[in-house]
């Protein structure tokens, strides 16, 4: 599940950087969060190293801010552009 969840978390922080893509980035992150949480706990469990499952928690947890920040920054621009009446035509 560790890897997994730094798959996820990678998926996550390289989509927050993308417009398109952060729509659906924070969707990444959350499911990066459960499933290195979940990896963590089984491999502390079994005496096994933890290193991936942190890597995927940490890159899940930053991926799912730059997701939302990329997420509010977008709907500020596009109510801003809305407001100053340039979308009359559309």
């Amino acid at each position: 599940m560790g890897v997994a969840g730094l798959v996820l978390g990678i998926l996550s922080a390289a989509g927050g950087w993308i417009p398109g893509v952060s729509y659906f980035a924070w969707i990444f992150g959350i499911l990066g969060i459960i499933l290195s949480a979940a990896g963590r706990k089984k491999a502390a469990a079994d005496n096994q190293p933890t290193g991936i499952a942190t890597a995927g928690l940490v890159l899940s947890i930053v991926g799912l801010v730059i997701s939302i920040i990329g997420l509010i920054c977008t709907v500020a621009c596009v109510s801003a552009i809305g407001a100053a009446g340039l979308l009359d035509g559309f």
